[in-house]
This record gives structure tokens, sequence and C-alpha cells, in this order.
């Protein structure tokens, strides 16, 4: 589970992303999801969705979540993009043990080369998340 503020811009760029980096290590049976603290059914970002459909990727069906209590139970891990996320997720019931903050800006009303570089930040994060689920999910098979 991906979280950030809205889900319009770093959360489901970084879910797509996660999703093609497990996809490369053959997991399809990880699921990646996406919500926002303060989401409210919008769609993705027009800058997001540009620069994903750069690699090929595209977000333009999503619309943005909120977080729920119920998703983050659900969860194995919690992506969170900043040290206020985390204790948004954590106000919420997430469990510590789950979550990582990935340090990422927002690139919000940023320009094209912004979101490129949010798009770079984001891909390092989310390889180095499944390699480190994909070695878990191995150690315990």
């Amino acid at each position: 589970m991906f979280v950030c503020t809205g889900n319009t811009c770093r959360s489901p760029m970084a879910a797509a992303l996660m999703r093609r980096a497990l996809d490369k290590r053959g997991r399809s049976d990880i699921i990646v999801e996406s919500a926002g603290l303060a989401a409210d059914g919008s769609p993705a970002s027009g800058n997001a969705v540009e620069t994903m459909r750069e690699w090929s990727l595209d977000i333009t069906g999503h619309r943005s979540r909120p977080v729920t209590p119920e998703l983050l139970r659900r969860a194995d891990v919690v992506a969170v993009m900043s040290p206020s996320h985390a204790m948004g997720v954590l106000s919420l019931g997430a469990a510590p043990e789950k979550l990582r903050v990935l340090h990422i800006p927002d690139p919000y009303g940023g320009d094209l080369e912004t979101y490129r570089r949010t798009r770079d930040a984001l891909e390092q994060a989310a390889e180095s998340l499944a390699a480190e689920l994909c070695d878990e999910q191995d150690e315990s098979r």
C-alpha cells in the first residue's frame, strides 16, 4: 500500500512502478494498492499521467481514494512518502513494523521535469522495495 496526501501524484505513480517491478520478478501474486490521507476521488494529475506514459505505464483510469484502517490492516507493507504521512497512517492504526518512509518530495503543482524527477525517485524506491519483498517471500516459501 502506497500512501501520500491526495493520491493523485506520488502514490499512484509508485503503485504503477511497483507493479512493473514485481511483474519483472514474476510476482503477479502480490497486490499493489494506493490511497491518500486527503483523497477525494480525483483523477491522477496530468503531469503524473504524462510522465508515466513516457514509460508506457497507464494511470489514466486512476481515481484517488482515502486510506482507511481496513486498507492499512490488510497491507503487509505501508510505504509513505514523508514522515507526516507516517504519522497520519499510524494515527489510523497502521502497524509500525509495516511502515516504510520513502522521503519523496511532493511534485504537486510542479512542471513536467519535477514530475520526472519524482518518477525516477519512485522507481528506485519501488525496485528496492520489490527486491526486499521478493527476498522475504522467497525465504518464507
